[in-house]
């Protein structure tokens, strides 16, 4: 007699992983996490206050060199969203499968990293000849609201498989 088929495995949760030591956009996450019901881990160097809720769990790791980043780069994966401003970051979590979005709501997708990246490279060596360049813009109203319709948009998307 044969046994019964194995029933299929659950998907896994879906979650949320946050590079939290320089995040500006930990509220809205919650928030966004909240209503949707899905979890929320944020990750950092040092401990600061997370807000006491079954879906948010605070992870502080050491403080070596990337730890938060290799603690991420190994938890990311297809029913994850990665919220970082880091782009070699943002590179390891989309090679995982993770969906990946920077605070001001741009998606890193597989097409434009290898762009983002030489242009990170190009930056670091102006930086290290001595050339004075500019920095990132200051975090805007539009920025935060573009990143709580991405940070929707891809919870939406990953629910509906």
């Amino acid at each position: 007699m044969n046994a019964p088929p194995e029933p299929a495995p659950e998907p896994a949760q879906i979650r949320i992983l946050v590079d939290g030591d320089a995040c500006p956009v930990k509220d809205e996450i919650y928030k966004v996490a909240w209503r949707h019901e899905v979890a929320v881990v944020v990750v950092s160097n040092s401990p600061f206050r997370v807000p006491v809720h079954p879906l948010v769990r605070r992870v502080v790791v050491s403080d070596g060199f990337d730890a938060a980043d290799d603690w991420i780069a190994e938890e990311a994966g297809p029913r994850t969203v990665v919220v970082t401003a880091d782009i070699l970051l943002a590179d390891r979590c989309l090679k995982a499968g993770a969906h990946v979005l920077s605070s001001t709501g741009k998606a890193f997708t597989t097409n434009s990293i290898g762009s983002q990246i030489a242009t990170r490279a190009i930056m670091a060596d102006l930086r290290a000849g001595g050339d004075v360049i500019g920095g990132p813009a200051p975090f805007s109203k539009a920025d935060r609201s573009r990143f709580l319709s991405a940070l929707d948009d891809a919870l939406v998307r990953l629910k509906r498989g």
